[in-house]
């Protein structure tokens, strides 16, 4: 099957809709903001009808704009966002919790002692970021009606009336059996969650049903997490690479085959997806605060904008000894401390905003080698480039920095919208089950090469500065 197919990214910040031709590639584009709600406490919650409000706007904007019809639809969704809602008639019993939001960390507390089987069952750490504490927290405090479940899932009725959640995202709630990607009874039970209606596992790419919610009948063939469906447009589909995508947090994955990883490294072992009932695994780890970081230094009033990263920080020379642990919203992989707070340290009266600036790059940086060195270190092979996408790798500044501490060169990918594109890709197989998954993905070339401007001691040296402000906090 030939034709455009209409990909559908569900952010946190934003929906994104591209319509993609196979040979003509982006031929319409549509954008339509979300706004959650940060809240005291760590809460971050958003009105699901704005989640499904503006898959609808981006995407009648992109197909208004291509202005040809589709022959399939991909979605790709947060992950780790959860609400309540009525399966009869589809109507949210609750605001949708973000995957950011930390009011499950009561649960997870008291689920303390099962944190190693969970992690052996299902590959996920007990951590109120995943679906499965949330799902719980919605169940003992909010609603005992309808169902409860990742947002995907209810977005995915809302369009076909279908009742599913494909094997990624279900990898992504700690209730899913790792190596045999389905329900796992047994995480069910420990969450006191055994007696809720779940939705189907699919496969990542294979018919849903279909929609017309934007006009003329559009069948649903593609479904993925956003960061999985990343990796598949960077073209990772085997042992030995990895990307990271900057957007809200930073997500670095790298796959590992045909079998999970459990590494000891604090990693994240997950599905990578599934394709004709073979499943593919990845080892992923998490920043939680990037772009949200750069927001909130707007919000400060040190920079206008994250276009001012550059202009700003290159005024000076380096970060005139400021260490920034931008952890704002808690330590996520490999150390998994959602309770500790950010710092700034070595602040004089020289400071200026340059110094800051820098120093936020280099926190988001050193974060993302920590996490490539436990992939590293939990495959037993080094990586041999990273492969970066997503909106603050327009920053040269960042992105620089990055090779510098990383070592390795990092490769920027020329498709900005990666997420949509790896939705694309599925919708494409979902549609055509001839095709081979090289076939449908898009070329990729990167549209630049940061190779490491320092030797590998003085990025070490650097990085021990960071370690050391992050020791700091874990022993506070």
């Amino acid at each position: 099957m030939t034709g455009p197919v209409l990909a559908v990214d569900q952010g946190t910040s934003g929906t994104k809709a591209l319509v993609v031709c196979p040979e003509r590639g982006v031929l319409g584009a549509g954008f339509a903001a979300v706004t959650p709600r940060y809240l005291p406490g760590g809460l971050v919650e958003v009105d699901p009808a704005e989640l499904y409000g503006s898959v609808l706007d981006a995407g009648e904007r992109a197909l208004a704009e291509a202005g040809e019809d589709v022959v399939a639809m991909g979605l790709a969704n947060q992950g780790e966002t959860v609400l309540a809602w009525d399966p009869a008639s589809g109507r949210p019993l609750t605001d949708a919790l973000v995957w950011q939001d930390r009011r499950a960390d009561s649960v997870c507390s008291e689920l303390a002692a099962h944190a190693d089987e969970l992690r052996q069952l299902t590959g996920l750490p007990l951590d109120p970021y995943f679906a499965a504490p949330k799902m719980a927290w919605i169940r003992r405090h909010l609603t005992r009606e309808g169902v409860v479940t990742t947002s995907d899932a209810w977005l995915v009725h809302r369009l076909t009336g279908a009742f599913v959640t494909d094997a990624a995202t279900a990898g992504r709630t700690q209730l899913l059996d790792l190596d045999h990607a389905q329900w796992s009874p047994r995480a069910l039970e420990t969450y006191g969650l055994s007696a809720e209606q779940l939705p189907q596992v699919v496969d990542n790419a294979q018919p849903i049903g279909s929609t017309r919610a934007f006009g003329p009948e559009i069948p649903l063939t593609g479904l993925a997490v956003d960061q999985q469906a990343a990796l598949l447009a960077q073209r990772i589909t085997g042992p030995g690479g990895a990307k990271c995508t900057y957007g809200t947090g930073a997500f670095l994955l790298a796959h590992t085959g045909g079998t999970p990883r459990r590494g000891t490294s604090g990693l994240v072992s997950c599905v990578a997806w599934r394709l004709a009932g073979d499943t593919g695994y990845c080892l992923d780890g998490q920043v939680y605060t990037a772009a949200s970081a750069v927001r909130w230094l707007t919000d400060l009033g040190v920079i206008s904008s994250a276009a001012d990263l550059d202009p700003v920080g290159g005024a000076v020379p380096d970060s005139g000894g400021v260490t920034f642990v931008p952890a704002l919203a808690g330590l996520a992989a490999p150390w998994w401390r959602g309770e500790v707070r950010g710092s700034l340290t070595g602040l004089g009266l020289d400071t200026g905003p340059g110094h800051v600036v820098r120093a936020l790059c280099e926190g988001l940086a050193a974060q993302v080698v920590e996490l490539a060195e436990a992939a590293e270190a939990d495959l037993g092979t080094p990586l041999d480039a990273l492969r970066v996408d997503g909106g603050l790798t327009r920053s040269a500044l960042l992105m620089q920095t990055q090779a510098d501490l990383l070592q390795r060169p990092v490769e920027v990918s020329a498709l900005p919208d990666a997420t949509a594109l790896g939705a694309a890709a599925l919708a494409r197989l979902g549609a055509d089950p001839t095709l081979s998954v090289e076939d449908a993905l898009p070329d990729w070339k990167p549209a630049a090469v940061y190779e490491p401007r320092i030797p590998a001691d003085q990025a070490a040296e650097r990085l021990a500065g960071f370690r050391t402000a992050v020791a700091a906090l874990l022993g506070s």
